[in-house]
């Protein structure tokens, strides 16, 4: 089981894979915070309940992840192994163009 998570993660050691979930796990969290308090600033407090405070916390919320995946991931020391992951839901999303084969 914890091979298959190695190969999952294309980790070479354990160390590494905690690093990464680690840094999973604080840009999850920080995202969902950091966004209900940028709606909170930008609409009243009272708004919570709306469902169109809802949809745009949802929309706020995934480009703010993939910011703090950067960073976060840059201050762990895995830039490389979070920019290819940002590579490829860019170009899932054809924001970016898929490199030549």
């Amino acid at each position: 089981m914890s091979q298959k998570l190695l190969k999952l993660f294309k980790v070479e050691n354990y160390f590494r894979l905690l690093i990464i979930f680690t840094v999973f796990g604080i840009t999850g969290s920080l995202s969902v915070v950091l966004g209900k308090y940028v709606l909170i600033s930008i609409f009243s407090s009272n708004i919570q309940n709306n469902e169109f405070y809802w949809l745009i916390r949802i929309l706020l919320i995934f480009p703010l992840y993939q910011i703090l995946l950067i960073v976060i991931g840059t201050l762990f020391g895995e830039f490389k192994y979070f920019w290819a992951i940002e590579k490829k839901i860019l170009v899932r999303l054809k924001i970016l163009k898929s490199p030549p084969s």
